[in-house]
């Protein structure tokens, strides 16, 4: 025989010796080279696209103008309004798009790079409600969960955009906390009343939905479903938020693979037969 085919035999056989291994080796690779945030794809490309995301969030602030109107007609004295900044005033969907097209999650540290660049858009119909608010003499008051260490940068990104009442005393943001009641409280403390909520998360009305079960949740939105586009006005997220924390029971120190397990087990599927 000669020795190249000798050889090659000796090649076949090893390789079937160890072909139960190879694939296992094999399917590790495939798992590992699937990207972890792709999960985020259809929503940010919803908002950073969608017609429809746009039309729901000029919807939403055409309501919170009725409102605010309203509420000031019958009392113009020290109104307030509450909104919360990131996915109701600024647009981040630029960094869910960082995430997904370097497969990076959240972090704090990649979070303040984004935040430190100060060039988050507004989000549509945002500004021009805002301007409305301050032209009626409504004080404004932003409570958001981005970290006070945020406000330097944060004000410069919403002084680009032409925002109203960017001031440090309009800012209440996250020192060690991300419940926001005691600083609705300090609001309504300083004598202001206020007529009108505006966010993109139900924390951001009342505490009573943080730290809840998805179902509870669900719960709690039909028990105060007349707050609704009344003194709540809620702008679309697809993103991320406290919906999605409460699919993990709030442990974000769950692996990738086991959080798409999880959000895998929370579809409600047809039955469809084929």
């Amino acid at each position: 025989m000669l020795p190249v085919y000798r050889n090659l035999i000796l090649t076949v056989i090893v390789l079937a010796g160890c072909q139960p291994k190879f694939e296992q080796n094999v399917q590790v690779t495939e798992e590992a080279l699937i990207p972890t945030q792709e999960y985020l794809m259809a929503a940010t490309l919803y908002v950073q696209h969608a017609a429809e995301y746009r039309a729901l969030c000029y919807q939403a602030f055409e309501i919170a103008e009725w409102r605010l109107q309203e509420a000031i007609a019958k009392n113009p004295e020290n109104s307030a309004v509450v909104l919360d900044l990131d996915e109701t005033v600024l647009d981040n969907s630029a960094y869910s798009a960082w995430q997904v097209a370097n497969d990076q999650p959240y972090s704090p540290e990649t979070w303040e790079l984004w935040t430190d660049m100060a060039s988050a858009p507004e989000v549509p119909g945002a500004g021009d409600f805002l301007r409305m608010a301050d032209s009626l003499g409504v004080s404004i008051f932003y409570i958001s969960n981005r970290d006070t260490s945020a406000l330097e940068p944060t004000m410069k990104n919403m002084m680009g955009l032409n925002l109203p009442q960017v001031e440090p005393d309009h800012f209440y943001l996250k020192s060690n906390t991300s419940d926001k009641s005691a600083r609705r409280v300090a609001v309504e403390e300083k004598g202001y009343e206020i007529v009108l909520f505006i966010g993109d998360n139900l924390g951001d009305f009342h505490e009573r939905w943080d730290k809840q079960s998805v179902e509870t949740r669900a719960e709690l939105a039909d028990q105060f479903e007349e707050q609704f586009g009344e003194k709540y006005v809620v702008l679309p997220n697809p993103i991320y938020g406290t919906w999605e924390g409460a699919f993990y029971n709030y442990d974000w120190g769950l692996s990738d693979e086991q959080r798409d397990s999880i959000r895998h087990s929370m579809l409600e599927a047809a039955k469809i037969t084929m």
